[in-house]
């Protein structure tokens, strides 16, 4: 599907450009054949004067017969005297120019043909005029630049996803294998933690053994950010009721194992007791994602602190730490960025804690001071509370 928008796009991307560069040699096209018309209405015009003045000779001085004026359907024609005053006309548009000749005014073209003196019907002038218009040139241009993009749209779409096929195999086959992989890498950090708490149970706490664990636990973070996106591009997520007070003490109990290998101490105070319905999936990704990055980005021996208040029929979850701050907030959301690169992870975490609470309709507030730490606050919607919540 991303493919799919991702050839279209850049094949109208490329159509306009090519109807740009397309401009220049239609509109000499379009001047061209302006040209070719108004000449063509020009001769038009002087062929029908020579019908007028034909029809005249052939009544010659027959003055006690009646003459019929020659009219047109598309042309006018008029008879005038030597100060251009109409002895007989059909024209009905005024004059800026009385030179014998062709004239162009706006819209309306004429030809003024100069008489013999006393043989017309003592006529001096004889003008022939019509509407010119260029509606069916601009109508061809249209038409040509239309079959043109089209043409050039289809082609390539057509060599793009023509071209784009092999990489489309070999990106097919990268995603399998980090699908496979991610999905291998669960095994194993069960094995781990699980050979690790069986060891603690029978022998005395191992600082080592705890490091080891805590890295797991940062592994097995990264994890589940990875077996989400994997997931929530496939099938997505089913709501569920889940009693958050009690949910965000166990995740704080998790995490604390992560944070106390640096000497950081998490702080929760829980003043409310809420349920909710939300993926519980969704709601550990929020969770584990702030408690993550700020562990992250704390100062050694400071304290990370998590609040649930509950304001007015809703409730806010915040996140606070006495860490390095933010240098650029307005990226923090943004995949693969990282403020500090040394730091590890990939830089996803936020950016899927964006795109959850802006499906979930969650805001989210963030205020930061370099040099002394971040405050992340979410507020949950009414309507996702199964219940006001109580303190």
């Amino acid at each position: 599907m991303n493919d799919s928008r991702h050839a279209f796009q850049n094949a109208f991307i490329y159509t306009v450009l090519v109807a740009l560069i397309l401009l220049a040699p239609l509109y000499v096209y379009t001047v061209y054949m302006k040209n070719i018309h108004e000449i063509r209405n020009e001769l038009l015009l002087k062929q029908h004067a020579g019908i007028i003045l034909k029809v005249m000779n052939e009544f010659g001085t027959r003055h006690e017969e009646t003459f019929s004026f020659p009219r047109f359907q598309l042309f006018q024609a008029g008879l005038y005297d030597r100060h251009f005053k109409p002895i007989f006309s059909l024209i009905e548009e005024p004059f800026e120019n009385f030179s014998p000749g062709y004239h162009n005014q706006e819209d309306y073209v004429y030809f003024i043909m100069p008489l013999p003196e006393h043989r017309y019907f003592d006529a001096s002038y004889l003008i022939v005029g019509n509407k010119l218009s260029f509606a069916a040139i601009y109508e061809k241009v249209a038409t040509i630049l239309l079959v043109i993009a089209i043409l050039v749209f289809l082609l390539s779409l057509l060599l793009l996803n023509h071209f784009a096929a092999p990489f489309r195999q070999v990106n097919k086959k990268l995603d399998n294998f980090i699908k496979d992989s991610v999905h291998e890498i669960n095994t194993p950090l069960s094995i781990i933690n699980v050979n690790i708490d069986l060891f603690n149970r029978k022998n005395p706490e191992n600082k080592y053994l705890m490091r080891i664990k805590a890295a797991a636990k940062s592994l097995a973070n990264i994890y589940n950010d990875m077996d989400y996106i994997i997931k929530n591009e496939k099938t997505g997520f089913t709501s569920e009721e889940i009693d958050l007070d009690l949910y965000l003490k166990e995740r704080i109990e998790y995490i604390s194992e992560i944070a106390s290998m640096q000497n950081i101490r998490i702080e929760s105070q829980i003043n409310c007791r809420v349920r909710i319905l939300f993926s519980s999936i969704k709601l550990q990704r929020i969770i584990d994602n702030n408690l993550s990055n700020a562990i992250k980005y704390s100062n050694q021996n400071t304290v990370i602190q998590v609040r649930l208040d509950a304001v007015a029929e809703s409730c806010v979850l915040s996140f606070t730490d006495n860490g390095i701050g933010m240098a650029e907030p307005k990226k923090i959301f943004e995949r693969y960025y990282r403020e500090k690169s040394d730091k590890s992870g990939f830089g996803i975490g936020l950016n899927i804690v964006k795109q959850i609470i802006d499906d979930a309709g969650i805001s989210l507030k963030i205020t930061s001071t370099l040099g002394k730490g971040s405050s992340f606050s979410y507020t949950f919607p009414p309507e996702m509370l199964l219940s006001p919540p109580s303190r």
